[in-house]
């Protein structure tokens, strides 16, 4: 099953193309590694994706739907969510509130009904405490629950950001460097965490990502971007042997 099909997709700030005849496909359950120099484009790629950027031309479509022009709440609600390059946690609130904000667009009581705090609020807020918490004991997260979040170490901060993520029930979950500042062992956890969640929640992922041993140990089908265009595209194997793609980004072979 098709999930996402970007195809053709243009974005120009001024008079600078950023990126240009992007073309995308996520299916069911897929594991996709988008890799590239610095400056490739990248993060402008998701950014499109997910509604904080709206492409200068070309077109987006979720489950067969047309999302161009959709706000990143509204996209959200389309099954599509996202974690960045740099943390973005509500650091002054709790870890359990974090999760819960994003069940926000599920809730299904009224304004007067949240004021007044009547039967039905506090139903629904005590399902939503109860799912933020299975997921946090999914993560490993539950007994920092009641921590704020800026006294989490950073792996955690990163683990928040994905369970946060997860808790919109998206079809398609976009990881923006999970990786970056983390040390070698943390890492390889991350590979092992990121495999298991496309399995347990039966989701597609599209993950950036710098660390070729991560990129290469875990994604199926590898997208490589460079000067905002697609260099090549195929299964880790044949990107890291590639010619284009050794003298543009990697430098030589990758030993995975």
């Amino acid at each position: 099953m098709l999930l996402l099909n970007a195809k053709d997709l243009v974005i120009k700030f001024g008079g600078l193309t950023a990126v240009s005849d992007f073309n995308l496909t996520i299916k069911e359950n897929e594991l996709i590694g988008l890799i590239g120099p610095n400056g490739a484009g990248k993060t402008t790629v998701f950014n499109m994706l997910t509604g904080v950027y709206q492409p200068t031309s070309g077109h987006i479509e979720i489950l067969e739907e047309k999302v161009i022009g959709l706000k990143p709440y509204e996209l959200t609600k389309k099954h599509i969510a996202r974690t960045f390059q740099n943390i973005r946690l509500f650091k002054q609130m709790t870890v359990l509130d974090n999760v819960k904000i994003s069940f926000n667009y599920q809730g299904k009581y009224n304004f007067v009904e949240a004021i007044l705090r009547l039967p039905k609020y506090y139903k629904k807020e005590k399902e939503m405490d109860d799912k933020a918490r299975e997921l946090l004991k999914v993560f490993g997260l539950e007994s920092k629950e009641d921590e704020l979040a800026m006294n989490l170490p950073y792996g955690e901060q990163r683990k928040l950001e994905i369970v946060r993520a997860l808790a919109a029930e998206p079809k398609i979950l976009l990881l923006d460097e999970p990786a970056a500042g983390m040390n070698p062992q943390e890492t390889a956890e991350l590979m092992n965490l990121i495999n298991w969640i496309k399995d347990k929640f039966k989701i597609s992922i599209l993950l950036i990502e710098h660390d070729m041993k991560l990129v290469m140990g875990i994604c199926e089908r590898l997208i490589v971007l460079d000067h905002g265009q697609i260099l090549a595209e195929g299964v880790p194997q044949e990107i890291k042997k590639n010619p284009k793609v050794i003298q543009a980004y990697l430098g030589e072979e990758v030993a995975v």
